[in-house]
């Protein structure tokens, strides 16, 4: 049985503006993605499935894809239109995809083990793949059961700008009780966090709260529920239908109220890092020097 890895790299990147999934950010020209990868493969993943944009295949195989596929199997999914139901119409004048369920359940016909979901453009560190790696072999064999690696929020926000944070809530026995998707989180300048979305002054978050960044681990059996879920939220749409989305947070909170889905909660203090906004890039890109020239990577991935 595989160890899969499910990368979603078909956003948009508005914020960013521009295809920061293929942004070279490295000392020696790599992209964030690639020390994801590096560090699956160094966990024990040994299947790594692209969820991208159909335009963007050739750039994809060009930058990474076939220069992985000496390592491990490399599979393609494509997030565009073409996969929604046939009995639903795009809005006119929509362009933005349908949000990270869309994503998953895009790459449904080339996974039938246990994977883990994340995101191209963040950094998550070695640490968080092992525990994936572990959660994925504990799952082999079963149904309906699901992990998500969580992250110290005061280690997640971005000095420059806003960002969106799954908050997480967890059980004596570690496992996932509620997840909140919040909007606007900012360090303020009295070195608080505030969620800036619900209180115009700011509510005051805990630091140490636990973040969804996208990084779950689902059996099979989630295509078939979320492609349920999907196609119910398409028909009954959301306050905005041309920027709506369905986000695998908000997705797995109603899964564990509704059908009782278990999620563990595997925790690690590792600082994550990402290009949320144009200017995060020069910061990641000091902390990626930092780790080769510390020895933790090599000179080139």
């Amino acid at each position: 049985m595989h160890t899969t890895l499910l990368i979603m790299a078909a956003g948009l990147g508005s914020r960013y503006g521009g295809n920061k999934q293929v942004d070279r950010i490295g000392p020696g020209g790599e992209i964030l993605m690639e020390y994801s990868i590096f560090d699956a493969v160094k966990a024990g993943f040994d299947k790594v499935v692209f969820v991208i944009k159909p335009e963007m295949a050739e750039t994809f195989k060009a930058m990474i894809g076939d220069k992985i596929a000496r390592k491990v199997e490399v599979a393609y999914a494509f997030q565009d239109y073409s996969s929604l139901p046939a009995d639903f119409t795009v809005p006119e004048g929509r362009t933005k995809p349908y949000g990270t369920v869309h994503a998953v359940l895009c790459a449904k016909d080339v996974i039938d083990e246990p994977f883990a979901v994340i995101n191209a453009d963040d950094y998550y560190g070695r640490d968080a793949f092992t525990a994936m790696a572990a959660s994925l072999h504990e799952m082999q064999g079963k149904s309906n059961v699901a992990s998500m690696v969580a992250y110290d929020l005061h280690n997640t926000i971005s000095e420059n700008g806003t960002v969106t944070r799954g908050v997480c809530e967890k059980d004596a026995q570690g496992n996932l009780v509620k997840v909140t998707e919040t909007y606007k989180i900012q360090g303020a300048p009295d070195g608080t966090i505030r969620d800036y979305e619900t209180d115009p002054e700011g509510r005051v978050l805990d630091p140490n709260a636990l973040v969804s960044m996208n990084f779950w681990g689902f059996t099979p059996s989630f295509f078939a529920v979320a492609g349920e879920k999907f196609e119910a939220f398409l028909k009954h749409g959301g306050q905005d239908p041309l920027k709506c989305e369905y986000v695998l947070p908000t997705l797995v909170d109603e899964l564990m109220h509704e059908t009782g889905l278990p999620v563990k909660v595997l925790s690690t203090h590792a600082v994550w890092f990402g290009m949320t906004y144009k200017e995060d890039k020069a910061y990641v890109a000091g902390e990626l020097k930092k780790l080769h020239d510390s020895g933790f990577y090599p000179e080139t991935l």
